[in-house]
């Protein structure tokens, strides 16, 4: 497996993947509509021309991919995805720390994750991440913000 820098003719894969890892997050918050699911293929192709989109290949296959943006000495990482037969293999874990090693001159890493997603939390506080705030968005979904 390798971890590189993802280009925009990756856009349509790295949107399929991450469509697959958050269908069981739109089940865990009973919502279909979370912004994972419904960003276009040119909003993913923005944020690799944008920002830094890393992708994790196995075999000609994207397997995960993890987004940074610096703002400030702040890089905001989101669209953490790993596809769902290879989670639990560490790929989340090394493509985060791809993404640290990707933005030396980030002084913070920010993210947030809902607040039932016990495992993405594990993995958060485990490399580091530490709660800073909760932001409660309506009934059934409470976003927990982490930085490291």
């Amino acid at each position: 497996m390798e971890i590189q820098r993802a280009e925009e003719a990756d856009a349509g894969e790295i949107l399929t993947l991450q469509r697959a890892a958050y269908v069981t997050e739109a089940q865990l918050y009973g919502d279909p509509f979370i912004p994972p699911l419904v960003e276009s293929l040119q909003q993913v192709r923005e944020a690799i021309r944008d920002g830094v989109v890393l992708k994790a290949v196995d075999a000609g296959r994207v397997v995960g991919s993890v987004r940074g943006r610096l703002s400030g000495a702040t890089c905001r990482v989101g669209r953490l995805v790993v596809a769902p037969d290879r989670q639990g293999d560490g790929l989340g874990t090394a493509l985060l720390r791809a993404l640290h090693e990707q933005v030396p001159e980030a002084s913070a890493f920010d993210l947030f994750t809902g607040h039932l997603s016990d495992g993405n939390l594990r993995l958060y506080r485990r490399l580091g991440y530490r709660e800073t705030r909760r932001e409660r968005m309506d009934d059934h979904l409470t976003l927990v913000h982490l930085r490291r």
